[in-house]
């Protein structure tokens, strides 16, 4: 069987397990949630959406205007309302903000509705790949290493109630999407017959 056939099978399987629920990835700004979202998204011939993109589309201004005009209590208002409202209409591929899963109404909301995946990457990792943006509101600070590494301690362990934890690093990601759907089919296959549950 070629590996592209077997790939597709994969999909499928995942598809029909998912059902009407949507796969939510959550992770810390930098953890790849969208670029893995968007080829997750693909390979599963499901929808994609990224949360920040729709929140910035509601509100008619981009997210640091948004935290500058109204700031970050209000922009969390609305991310819970636009995430609420994107996975009630799943099943999809929605990649979250990084703060979006501290909230515990979008973890009922996703419990409800979807299945939640960590992407759990290393600080390094996440300098790395955030250095190369200058659109992250929460590091306009005197030392953006310090504040992510803040970021990490509060949020690690609320991201940890995610059902599925991946661990993003530099590998292509392709790599990515293959544990991921690897990940997922392994929490929501039915235990096999004569396991203890």
């Amino acid at each position: 069987m070629t590996a592209e056939i077997e790939q597709d099978e994969r999909a499928s399987a995942l598809r029909e397990l998912l059902g009407t629920r949507s796969i939510v990835l959550v992770g810390m700004m930098g953890a790849g949630k969208s670029s893995v979202g968007k080829r997750l998204a693909r390979r599963l011939a499901l929808p994609f959406a990224d949360a920040d993109t729709e929140i910035e589309q509601a509100a008619g201004m981009t997210i640091p205007e948004i935290f500058e005009h109204h700031g970050e209590p209000a922009f969390r208002d609305g991310e819970k309302k636009v995430i609420a409202r994107l996975i009630e209409s799943g099943p999809m591929v929605l990649a979250t903000g990084g703060g979006a899963f501290m909230s515990e109404d979008t973890r009922s909301a996703v419990a409800r509705h979807g299945v939640a995946v960590w992407l759990k990457a290393e600080l390094d990792v996440l300098l790395r790949r955030v250095r190369r943006r200058d659109d992250r509101p929460l590091l306009k600070t005197a030392d953006p290493e310090a504040t992510l590494a803040r970021l990490i301690d509060q949020r690690y362990p609320v991201y940890a109630l995610a059902d599925v934890t991946v661990t993003s690093r530099d590998v292509p990601q392709e790599t990515m999407v293959d544990e991921v759907i690897e990940a997922l089919a392994c929490h929501l296959a039915p235990p096999r017959s004569g396991d203890e549950t």
